[in-house]
């Protein structure tokens, strides 16, 4: 990430929500306001129950990321389960 004013690189991180980069100690996102702290708690811890097995990709086909509380890790994308 750069900062659009002195051109220097700032240690980012993408953002839970949306999946915007975002400066690393960002408590909210700028893009889409979400809360980082919340989701950085959700998503930290050694098992947190995560079965790799049962991971569901995010819909998007060219989008790397994965469903996590119906969001993508990634690009933020919501996810609605067929039924």
């Amino acid at each position: 990430m750069e900062c659009p004013y002195c051109r220097q690189e700032i240690p980012a991180k993408k953002c839970p929500h949306c999946g915007s980069d975002i400066p690393l100690e960002s408590r909210y996102c700028m893009i889409c306001g979400g809360k980082i702290e919340d989701s950085i708690e959700e998503l930290s811890g050694k098992d947190n129950g995560f079965d790799l097995e049962n991971r569901i990709l995010c819909p998007d086909g060219n989008c790397t990321g994965i469903i996590i509380n119906g969001r993508c890790t990634e690009c933020g994308r919501p996810y609605k389960k067929r039924e």
